[in-house]
């Protein structure tokens, strides 16, 4: 089982009253719901083998406690909205960057149409995609390619268990003989 880990940062827990000019009038339980919805009606091939767990915080101490914790969880994939640490927080940078699974940035508005310091983001050049502007729908999209990243792993998965005498380069270390100039016992 492979989980997809949705992080929503501080004051996402307001979506739907606050600014809905800039974030639109979905309130954070019903993306999360669209959210589950899409993953608890994957095709058949997948059906089971992907879960979802969702966490918001407006502590940035939260976040990276979740974060660390992803990898022992069997995290296969992040997707984060850092709200308003995307601006500011290298730690939550530094957690992500130290647990190495691979993650796309999602924010509602449109960061760069908005003021000068929204524009920089700590997070995006360690991030596989930034998804901004889209509103609610950026989180489908990133849960989509999240799906999809982790369906590619099974299969690769799948693939190599099948497959246990052939070489793979991935995992040389694991499934190739010894060298023969390697010391015998």
């Amino acid at each position: 089982m492979r989980k997809i880990l949705v992080l929503h940062g501080p004051n996402l827990n307001l979506l739907g009253s606050r600014e809905p000019g800039h974030y639109g009038h979905s309130t954070l339980a019903e993306i999360d719901q669209t959210l589950r919805n899409r993953v608890a009606n994957l095709p058949a091939d997948t059906a089971g083998k992907i879960e979802i767990e969702i966490f918001q915080s407006n502590a940035e101490s939260a976040l990276i406690d979740r974060i660390q914790a992803a990898p022992l969880a069997g995290v296969g994939f992040i997707v984060i909205n850092p709200a308003g640490f995307t601006h500011t927080s290298v730690a939550i940078r530094d957690s992500i960057a130290a647990v190495a699974i691979p993650f796309i940035e999602v924010h509602l508005s449109n960061i760069h149409a908005r003021e000068t310091f929204r524009k920089h983001s700590y997070f995006s050049d360690l991030a596989v995609g930034v998804i901004s502007g889209l509103g609610a729908q950026g989180y489908e999209f990133a849960i989509d390619a999240a799906i999809r990243t982790i369906r590619l792993t099974i299969a690769q998965n799948t693939s190599t268990t099948q497959n246990s005498n052939t070489l793979n380069p991935k995992s040389a270390v694991i499934s190739a003989a010894p060298s023969s100039n390697q010391h015998k016992n």
